[in-house]
């Protein structure tokens, strides 16, 4: 028994069909697209934790009357 209920001959029947439907060159195109969708996600998410890393490095500037007063000033 397969995947909730589903025999392993139906999984290979309907994977014919697809084939049989859209062809190698399709079905490779698009897994190539979805996996280029993947990469960029992964990368926009790491490249997001690094910016909030070098966000919470650098000291926080205030504007007071005019005058930008530094975080370490302030103690």
């Amino acid at each position: 028994m397969g995947f909730g209920g589903i025999s392993i001959w139906s999984l290979l029947l309907i994977l014919a069909i697809v084939i049989l439907l859209f062809g190698t060159k399709k079905l490779r195109n698009v897994g190539g697209d979805l996996g280029g969708a993947i990469k960029n996600f992964k990368k926009s998410v790491k490249d997001e934790e690094v910016a909030k890393d070098k966000d919470k490095a650098e000291p926080e500037s205030q504007i007071i009357e005019g005058k930008v007063t530094e975080e370490k000033d302030k103690v």
